[in-house]
């Protein structure tokens, strides 16, 4: 029996390759359909509304049917998927909401319809949690933040492309349509992911060394056709043993902290301002269609966003870019409420969502995973994804609440207060993982021998 696999130094000896390739497509295009089944929302609600099958309190309790649904979902991912493997769960969270989103489609009246989506948010809640660690498990140091990245790209994309598809789509063939769109795709990469192979650092972390080695050499034997590997930088020191109950003592605890304050103010950003920006505009005086338009227009800035966070996270580092993207964020935010003018005001939409979804990219997709070892990885991500989707329930009736008393000025001075917060967590408490082995940012034991 192999005592040690080795997994994380020979992993990320390996030059990026086909392997990769396969990976974050197998991993990103299922991603994609779980960005685009959480935006389709939008699109449904006013359709349902119009047509008389909602009411506004039942659109309310979609919403909320929506979140608590990924609150669950990504706590109770973490616990399976480090018990039972990635591979596993992800295939049985897409599976979920895949199957979940068909029979949306069928959904006789509106009550049926929210227990669907409560059902639907069992795996949407999940999917994010074990996609972007499974791909932070595979991708080389070097790189991680890059990959990571464009994996958030895929995400987000999902939110222009179900405002298109709606905009396309529900005026001839009504609103069950984008719920058969989600849930056909899903099951399509459902079967293209049976070749997903396991993660070898879970298969280690779970004394499943001879599998890992198996694994590990048919991945090197593919890419050592082209050029030789390097010899593995073996790690000097042994990790100390992780379980659960080391997440709520130092210094773990400090980073299920931070994980949860950039979780809770990202959701918030997301779902306290960029969801309602068609409200406000149509609060504003805008027409629906006018309203349509410019949130289209400002919902392009998604993928440009999250581009560039992929893009400078390696170069410039996780902190000092979700520092910057925080900082710019304030700025342009301290500016848009004041902005009247009808071409300036998408224009400015549009500058502002670019740094937020900076931090889409950063905090969901690149960050967060990388805090964690890997023994607990899902399960400390789980965690803070529910904390960051139980903000999500409150978080409309603070907007509603603050909408009323003073406009967007209200609403955005409170998202201007929590990436304050942010900042200041992410600074003193953070840490710096850039281009560093995943396995050098666990708690050590010993000088090896």
């Amino acid at each position: 029996m192999t005592a040690f696999a080795n997994a994380g130094a020979r992993l990320d000896r390996m030059p990026i390759g086909a392997f990769h390739y396969r990976i974050m497509w197998l991993i990103g295009i299922g991603m994609f359909f779980d960005g685009f089944d959480i935006y389709v929302a939008g699109a449904v609600l006013a359709a349902t509304l119009k047509g008389g099958f909602s009411t506004l309190g039942q659109n309310a309790g979609f919403i909320s049917a929506t979140f608590v649904g990924m609150m669950l979902g990504s706590f109770l991912t973490g616990f399976l998927g480090d018990r039972y493997g990635r591979r596993f769960t992800y295939q049985v969270n897409l599976l979920v909401f895949g199957l979940a989103s068909l029979v949306a489609a069928f959904a006789p009246d509106m009550t049926v319809l929210i227990g669907l989506r409560f059902v639907m948010g069992l795996g949407l809640g999940a999917e994010n949690v074990v996609g972007y660690s499974t791909l932070t498990e595979f991708v080389p140091a070097r790189s991680r933040g890059r990959w990571l990245g464009l994996m958030a790209v895929f995400v987000v994309t999902g939110l222009p492309c179900a405002l298109l598809l709606g905009y396309l789509l529900i005026p001839s063939l009504g609103w069950r349509v984008m719920f058969v769109v989600g849930g056909l795709g899903a099951l399509i990469v459902w079967y293209l992911r049976k070749g997903l192979p396991e993660s070898p650092r879970w298969l280690e972390s779970v004394g499943r060394n001879d599998e890992a080695d198996a694994l590990l050499r048919s991945i090197e034997q593919s890419a050592s056709a082209k050029a030789p590997l390097p010899e593995p930088v073996l790690p000097t020191v042994r990790a100390v043993p992780i379980e659960l109950a080391m997440l709520f003592k130092p210094p773990l605890l400090t980073r299920v902290v931070v994980g949860c304050v950039c979780l809770i103010v990202i959701n918030t950003l997301l779902y306290g301002f960029i969801t309602w920006l068609p409200t406000f505009f149509v609060k504003q005086g805008l027409s629906i269609a006018t309203s349509f338009g410019y949130s289209l227009l400002i919902a392009l800035g998604a993928p440009v966003g999250t581009l560039i966070g992929a893009l400078t996270a390696d170069r410039w580092g996780r902190k000092p870019t979700i520092v910057c993207a925080a900082l710019l964020t304030i700025v342009l935010g301290w500016i848009f409420p004041s902005i009247q003018d009808p071409i300036l005001l998408p224009i400015a939409g549009f500058a502002l969502t670019i740094p937020i979804y900076v931090l889409v990219g950063l905090l969901f997709g690149i960050y967060i995973p990388e805090l964690f070892p890997t023994e607990i990885r899902l399960r400390a991500s789980g965690i803070c994804n529910t904390f960051g989707r139980g903000a999500t329930i409150v978080t409309p009736f603070a907007v509603v609440l603050l909408f009323n008393s003073g406009g967007v000025s209200s609403v955005m001075a409170l998202m201007l207060a929590l990436l304050a917060l942010l900042i200041i967590v992410v600074l003193f408490l953070g840490i710096e993982p850039a281009r560093r082995p995943l396995e050098d940012l666990k708690p050590v034991l010993k000088q090896l021998a």
